[in-house]
């Protein structure tokens, strides 16, 4: 429907001021001070809280082993790996925090290249902001890669090599049994090949944008559709196996039909909360006037929906794993609602609450979805709300009895998330934040759902 206000101009650029890049750098020492307090704690007074801690949770898995047979067998193996130093809780948070942040910079990517597929035109006006986001994609790969290479002993208890000596202590012939796919050689291509592949189809696709800028016509956003469908093919593959890689194989026995699904739903949610969150501080800085009520209303049902979506997905491996009761797959969940002491069990509700009933209660109404205070509150309550669905969803495996959450998990969290901001706003600043020669353009600045 065509809208009868008045369109503002489309030549913005924005500006990433000296103040803006202070307070960024200013979040990301506290986080890096906070890491350096959280280690310092955790180095002289964790360790006698560690060890009770440890032991309770032997105690909880050798009653789980009594009643669960060979899951409660690989708990009890499992908490002997899980009795780690601080040095693994550094590499566990870097793991936690590259995974969750790869998700929702890659998500930048799914959202314009989904867009592009459906020739939608109510996003071209705030296209720039996803566009943003897939330039992070190299931090947090390398990262990942350099805590795989120094730390990934520590997190995955696939990398031992004992494990796959037939007769001896440590063999596991279900472990062995993977071992054509869970090799290092091969993890580390794979890691390569997902940040490679995605990083390069964006480069391609955010060269086609800042020419279509420059020159006009269609034939940059035709061949943008075509390279966003090759995205979206590569990441219904990549999303499932990379989500495989980075999380379901910390709990190598365990394994989840739906978890590609699953982590999929938890990062695009996120990412299309940050999306909103960028937008709304945006207008609030007096940028993007062109967007309108209906378009902070869209997303704000975006928000709304895949919140919905990410629970359904959430709610059906829960019930799946639950009515079939296979010791192999229950473990996942008694691991985090009754072993280590019970330390997971309040995070793992936490998450439940922060990305379902506390977004689908605020943005329920019809005005709470462009209203900008309510899309503040709501996307900060999805962001945090999934950074905790991977802490619970990673740290179980990989430090279990030894885990913590304190000083040294804000300071990686808000160290990743200002580096994130930093990155964003640095892309958004090198073109006109509106792409004002986007075929779809004069649709968007007209949308209207009134």
């Amino acid at each position: 429907m065509a809208s009868a206000h008045s369109i503002p101009s489309i030549e913005e650029r924005f500006e990433f001021t000296s103040g803006a890049k202070r307070n960024l750098i200013i979040g990301g020492g506290i986080g890096i001070a906070l890491v350096a307090l959280g280690a310092f704690l955790a180095a002289n007074g964790g360790g006698h809280e560690a060890a009770a801690h440890g032991a309770e949770a032997a105690a909880a898995v050798g009653h789980g082993a009594a009643e669960h047979g060979a899951a409660g067998n690989e708990a009890a193996a499992a908490t002997g790996h899980h009795e780690a130093g601080l040095m693994t809780r550094i590499w566990a948070n870097l793991w936690v925090n590259g995974v969750y942040f790869t998700g929702m910079a890659v998500v930048g990517m799914f959202f314009i290249s989904y867009n592009y597929l459906a020739q939608a035109g109510w996003s071209a006006v705030f296209k720039r902001v996803p566009e943003a986001l897939p330039a992070f994609l190299p931090f947090t790969g390398i990262v990942m890669l350099l805590t795989f290479i120094f730390g990934g002993h520590d997190l995955f208890h696939w990398t031992h090599e004992g494990l796959y000596e037939v007769g001896g202590p440590e063999y596991d012939p279900i472990i062995a049994g993977k071992r054509g796919f869970l090799n290092t050689p091969f993890f580390v291509f794979r890691l390569v090949f997902y940040f490679a592949v995605w990083y390069w189809l964006w480069r391609v696709i955010r060269n086609l944008s800042l020419k279509e800028d420059e020159i006009g016509g269609t034939e940059f956003y035709e061949k943008s559709i075509r390279f966003g469908t090759a995205f979206l093919v590569v990441f219904g593959v990549t999303s499932s196996t990379s989500a495989w890689d980075f999380v379901m194989s910390i709990d190598t026995h365990w394994f989840s039909t739906m978890f590609g699904w699953y982590t999929l739903a938890s990062w695009h949610v996120a990412g299309l909360a940050v999306i909103t969150l960028v937008i709304v501080m945006l207008r609030e800085r007096g940028y993007l006037r062109a967007v309108n009520s209906s378009h902070l209303r869209d997303l704000g049902k975006f928000v709304f929906a895949f919140s919905i979506f990410w629970t359904y997905v959430w709610f059906a491996q829960f019930l799946l794993i639950y009515y079939a009761n296979l010791p192999e797959e229950t473990i996942y969940f008694l691991e985090r609602f009754r072993g280590h002491g019970g330390f997971f069990k309040a995070p793992f509700f936490i998450t439940l609450f922060l990305n379902f009933f506390f977004p689908f209660l605020v943005l329920m109404t019809r005005d709470a979805k462009y209203t900008h205070s309510i899309l503040k509150v709501a996307c900060w309550s999805v962001i945090i709300g999934h950074y905790m669905d991977f802490y619970t969803n990673i740290m179980p495996g990989t430090l279990g009895a030894s885990a913590g959450f304190g000083p040294l998990e804000w300071g990686f969290f808000l160290i990743f998330i200002c580096a994130f901001g930093y990155s964003i706003a640095s892309q958004l600043e090198k073109a006109n934040l509106i792409p004002r020669n986007h075929p779809m353009l004069e649709e968007s600045l007209h949308h209207d759902i009134a």
